[in-house]
């Protein structure tokens, strides 16, 4: 009876001698693969900017959503061509068009506002909204002030790589 234990015994041990080996043999490999996918999620950023520009150039064609146009209110021309400047010499946009007042009705503090306000039309990259929506907040008069973006779906290609050009992607 005891030789039958001790049988068992010898059988399980190799049995884990073995299956430890094959343990120690594949570990390198998962190690490998998380850090595989580890840098692939870190790249994402940069490649997926690769890939849309790869995209592009082979196709022709422009990707949907690469570049946005965002509306921005402000009080006044002054506080608007101040904004609209310090946008462009950031390299934040390629362009900002700021159209004559308009009459805005909101509400604030609720109550409805009437008031006179001038709105920018600013054409940047997507990539660069959130940089452009903190840079705006950071200098507005307004407490709230309002920073919408929209992607663009398509356009003149032309007009998209110049946009590319004038505002660089960090």
């Amino acid at each position: 009876m005891t030789f039958a234990v001790g049988g068992k015994m010898d059988w399980l041990c190799q049995r884990c001698h073995r299956e430890s080996v094959s343990q120690s043999f594949f570990r390198p490999g998962f190690l490998i693969c998380f850090m595989g996918m580890l840098l692939t999620l870190v790249m994402y950023p940069a490649l997926k900017t690769l890939g849309i520009q790869l995209h592009s150039a082979l196709t022709g064609s422009y990707v949907s959503g690469h570049h946005s146009v965002v509306l921005i209110n402000c009080p006044n021309e002054q506080a608007a061509k101040d904004i609209g400047r310090a946008i462009m010499e950031r390299r934040l946009a390629a362009c900002v068009n700021i159209f004559p007042k308009s009459v805005t009705l909101y509400f604030w503090k609720g109550e409805i506002q009437d008031a006179t306000e001038i709105l920018l039309l600013v054409k940047t990259r997507t990539s660069k909204v959130q940089k452009l929506t903190d840079f705006v907040k950071s200098l507005h008069p307004y407490d709230v002030p309002e920073v919408l973006s929209f992607p663009v779906e398509d356009g003149s290609l032309p007009y998209m790589k110049w946009m590319d050009d004038a505002v660089p992607d960090d």
